[in-house]
């Protein structure tokens, strides 16, 4: 079937049967297990619409729980077991002490630790530094796009570009990566950038400041536009710089988004797994825990250790997203 018209069919069916579900499932409920009619009208009623606000979230929460919850818990019952023939066998924490022994493990846990160090703070500041530097030039919403633009393109697209800025060739002939042309122009030697130690890690960390720049740009940007101008007003009257407007006005008024957007980028950083893997799949010590988990799961099929690195992703994130809930939570009230 072509896939045109394989996509519409999905479309009508699951916009139908989504309308369709709506409408029986309350139907059912007013006709026939709750009738506004009769002595008990009025208690009928007030049940019926007790219930409706769960027929709309059952599909989400059953959703939720197959694709998010059920995971979750199969993740930790293969982490505490070991693949044997004939099914599993129960070995408790065993797949843990195995995958900290490994040194491959330890050398991911510290990678992402510089990652989290690094790549939060850095998108963080370049973001609020275009931000601001946009809105004061006449081409700003122009920059803001081509900065913005990066956010369209896929983890492994951007991967796949800035692998050809860092590519090598042999000395002597045309290089075709940026940096090595720039290199040898000044007339130096070509380096395979991705196998230098450590400085490989933060060739890897700039594809995603590159990337989260433009979104941290886009929220900063908006909130920097919330800021009321008599409180900048009055810092210039009072004689303050440019300088101090931002830095003592502008930044302590937006404190609470800053930290939204760094915690935002935090939780990608510590899922980061594309750019690792396609640019050096976690060789020459770049090794991230995404990408251990990956290569444990999916090329060593070592269910329990790689069940148990997903555990523990789980548990760097979730933290992080509950804190980030609650504050989006308080803002609100």
């Amino acid at each position: 079937m072509n896939p045109a018209v394989l996509g519409l069919i999905t479309i009508i069916l699951g916009v139908g049967g989504c309308i369709g579900y709506f409408w029986s499932s309350n139907f059912v409920l007013d006709r026939f297990i709750f009738p506004p009619r009769g002595p008990n009208a009025g208690r009928n009623i007030n049940r019926a619409n007790a219930i409706r606000p769960w027929l709309f979230l059952g599909p989400a929460v059953i959703a939720l729980g197959l694709y998010l919850a059920y995971p979750v818990v199969a993740t930790f019952w293969y982490s505490i077991h070991e693949r044997v023939p004939g099914g599993l066998e129960f070995v408790g924490l065993k797949n843990y002490s195995e995958m900290f022994a490994e040194a491959k493990f330890r050398e991911a846990i510290l990678n992402n630790m510089l990652w989290l160090i690094v790549v939060p703070g850095a998108s963080t500041a370049f973001g609020l530094l275009a931000a601001q530097l946009t809105d004061r030039i006449s081409w700003g919403n122009f920059a803001k796009s081509l900065i913005f633009m990066p956010m369209a393109i896929s983890f492994v697209g951007a991967s796949v570009i800035w692998k050809l800025i860092y590519d090598a060739r042999p000395e002597g002939t045309g290089q075709i990566g940026v940096l090595n042309a720039v290199v040898t122009w000044f007339g130096g030697e070509p380096q395979q950038w991705l196998t230098i130690q450590p400085w490989n890690s933060f060739m890897l960390m700039a594809v995603l400041i590159w990337i989260q720049t433009g979104f941290a740009m886009v929220i900063l940007g908006a909130a920097l536009r919330g800021i009321p101008e008599e409180t900048v007003e009055a810092a210039i009257l009072d004689g303050a710089s440019p300088w101090q407007v931002f830095f003592k006005i502008k930044v302590p008024q937006i404190m609470p988004t800053i930290v939204v957007v760094w915690t935002t980028i935090t939780l990608v950083v510590l899922k980061v797994f594309d750019i690792v893997l396609a640019m050096t799949n976690g060789q020459w010590e770049t090794q991230v825990l995404a990408n251990y988990m990956y290569d444990k799961l999916f090329r060593s099929f070592d269910w329990g250790v790689g069940s148990a690195a997903a555990m523990i992703i789980m548990l760097l994130v979730s933290p992080i997203l509950v804190w980030n809930v609650y504050s989006a939570r308080k803002e609100m009230r």
